[in-house]
């Protein structure tokens, strides 16, 4: 039986993300391992609505901050020296990788 293993990933700088999910690409297809995905999970929007006056009085104005996390899902065979190359990506500091064997 063949392990997988699951990629996750998450960040809220989507251009970043692509970028790491491209270089988990170009290296399973150097090792030559089955690659599935990167697969697009639900993104998900914080939004924080916030009064304009600190003091209450005057019109009820809000300013609305939205955050969004977008998160990739990639699963790809449990090689071992695929697994020892992800482990060297240099990996943006806004960007969240999860590794699970399934």
């Amino acid at each position: 039986m063949v392990q997988t293993a699951r990629i996750k990933l998450t960040s809220t700088d989507r251009n970043r993300l692509d970028e790491v999910c491209n270089e988990i690409k170009d290296i399973a297809e150097k090792t030559g391992v089955k690659l599935a995905g990167p697969m697009p999970l639900p993104t998900k929007r914080l939004v924080v609505p916030t009064r304009k006056s600190p003091s209450g009085e005057g019109t009820h104005t809000y300013d609305k901050w939205t955050m969004r996390v977008h998160k990739r899902l990639i699963d790809v065979s449990a090689d071992e020296r695929l697994i020892r190359r992800l482990m060297r990506i240099r990996v943006p500091e806004d960007v969240y990788i999860e590794i699970s064997l399934v």
